[in-house]
């Protein structure tokens, strides 16, 4: 500018330097990706269980990589030159001589942000699976526009409230950390809200596919059966699918009990359960039967037997949502049914409908039968792969070539295990970059002052602080620069794990804590290497 350089010209030096670092990123990253593709691949195939994944470069997925980050890059070049602000020449000489502001906060901007936090947190605590879906977006707005104004204004106004407290304030060398704790945050405000949001996404995004490991954990008791099959008439083939079955279990020496029940589909002539259409019908099993089925499966049948018109809706699965008591009336001599519980085990495999007393059930003339068969083995890991030609994915429902429904547990099962590792080695790799992202702002920010943390330490270094003392406030300053994000964004992610509790019959809280504690351990040797860095460099320049 001092040799006539035009905001124009200045615009554009700019956006061609962000341009060109983003060019250079790309071409260089796409480079070591090519080259790390196969190592990765390797790393891949035997975190998912895979044999060997093949190395495929593909042309589509490579120019939609280059246009997007080009296309990002541009966006960033093009909003780095509208926002930066060009001052006068006597300004830019003198903002190294000039002493900061000192940083003030608005009381009422800091009661908001605690206000949005604590509202937040209520409303993600409180989530059941009916309402998660509705309070999911506000929850993270107010969460985001509360973490914002925590940095700027609430933590600023506790700050200054420890200041006022003169035992806290004036104790050896409070005064230095606590004085300079105010103007970083202030200054870092908007890094620290950055760290924040992405560590808490990082964590997110990890927490919720580990804790997918809870649903094959709950996988057997959705399928008691280590195979289901339900035969929707009474032709021969049923009998021969089920022969076919026997000798298949039979040839891998998987031993087996079976367990049957009849499932009586009857005519419901009005019913009161708050569903958007009426029921026509209802399928319905003895409590006989599924007390042979809970037992067959070695579940605890804790429910007491059923006497007279007394009914209990059957579980279909553990991720259903909230059960609420429902009335039948029956066209069959208008009997009224009333479910005022539900089962506490599955029975039959994502089939809804009642349990009914031995009485009851004999009396019931049904509009059509249709006979459930379960094997019931401790090994049904075992059964993957048996029945191909009835089920090749495992599981097949009923259609007009098939009069028949079945679940293969065993193959069923690896199906969602493949899956689940898949998905958990791509959120891997998602929290990853996140938290390296995350990392590299404090970095990066550290670094940007250091030159005037050296002339703030040197100063203080005449009037006798010791290397001790300066370890001590370096490293008191450096927790809570790494820190202070990092258990924010903990306390984010544990109120979202709280929501997504909600999802499961079974407590996560295990792979919860597993998550955070790996990523703590991550930080926490993070810190080390940067303190023991940064602390060479300080005490470097101030020989």
């Amino acid at each position: 500018m001092m040799h006539g350089m035009t905001r124009g010209q200045l615009n554009r030096m700019v956006f061609l330097e962000n341009m060109l670092i983003g060019i250079g990123a790309i071409i260089v990253g796409i480079g070591l990706g090519i080259i790390t593709g196969k190592l990765f691949l390797m790393i891949g195939s035997k975190m998912i269980g895979i044999d060997s994944l093949s190395f495929y470069l593909s042309l589509k997925a490579l120019l939609l990589t280059i246009c997007a980050f080009l296309i990002l890059f541009f966006c960033i070049s093009l909003f780095t030159t509208i926002l930066l602000r060009v001052n006068k020449l006597i300004d830019l000489f003198q903002a190294g001589e000039k002493p900061k502001k000192e940083p003030k906060a608005s009381v009422l901007l800091s009661l908001l942000a605690a206000v949005l936090l604590i509202a937040s947190y209520y409303l993600a605590a409180t989530t059941t699976m009916q309402n998660i879906l509705i309070r999911i977006l506000p929850v993270i707005g107010m969460t985001i526009v509360g973490t914002y104004f925590f940095y700027t204004q609430l933590s600023i106004f506790v700050i200054k409230i420890m200041q006022k407290n003169r035992f806290l304030f004036w104790r050896k060398t409070n005064i230095i950390t606590i004085s300079s704790l105010a103007y970083r945050l202030k200054d870092n405000a908007r890094m620290f809200f950055m760290v924040t949001i992405v560590s808490t996404v990082a964590f997110c995004a990890v927490g919720t596919l580990a804790s997918m490991n809870v649903m094959n954990k709950q996988f057997e008791e959705d399928y008691p059966a280590a195979i289901s099959y339900t035969a929707m008439d009474n032709q021969p083939v049923q009998q021969q699918n089920l022969q076919e079955i026997k000798t298949e279990l039979n040839k891998k020496g998987i031993p087996y009990t079976i367990s049957t029940a009849v499932i009586k589909n009857v005519e419901v002539s009005s019913e009161n359960t708050g569903y958007r259409y009426p029921i026509k019908d209802i399928d319905i099993i003895s409590f006989s039967d599924y007390q042979n089925i809970a037992k067959s499966a070695g579940f605890d049948v804790p429910e007491k037997p059923l006497n007279g018109n007394e009914a209990m809706a059957m579980l279909s699965t553990h991720f259903q949502m909230e059960f609420k008591p429902v009335t039948y009336i029956l066209k069959q001599d208008n009997i009224k049914l009333e479910a005022k519980k539900q089962s506490k085990n599955v029975a039959i495999p994502f089939r809804s409908g009642l349990i009914v007393s031995d009485e009851l059930y004999q009396k019931l003339k049904p509009v059509k039968t249709n006979t459930y068969t379960g094997f019931f083995a401790k090994d049904f890991e075992k059964t993957a792969g048996i029945a191909k030609k009835l089920a090749p994915e495992g599981s097949s429902y009923a259609s007009e070539n098939h009069h028949y429904e079945i679940q293969v547990s065993g193959t069923m099962y690896i199906n969602q295990m493949n899956m689940f590792k898949m998905m958990l080695f791509v959120a891997l790799l998602i929290g990853a970059v996140f938290f390296i992202a995350a990392g590299s702002f404090l970095y990066f920010r550290l670094y940007a002052d250091l030159e005037y943390d050296r002339r703030q330490y040197l100063t203080i270094k005449k009037v006798g602080l010791t290397d001790q003392e300066l370890n001590k406030i370096v490293t008191r300053q450096l927790a809570l620069l790494f820190f202070v994000p990092i258990v924010v964004a903990f306390v984010h992610s544990a109120f979202a794990f709280m929501a997504l509790q909600s999802y499961y019959s079974l407590s996560i809280a295990s792979e919860m804590i597993i998550v955070l504690v790996s990523f703590l351990i991550a930080q926490l040797i993070y810190f080390f290497l940067i303190r023991y860095r940064y602390l060479r460099n300080l005490k470097k320049s101030l020989i």
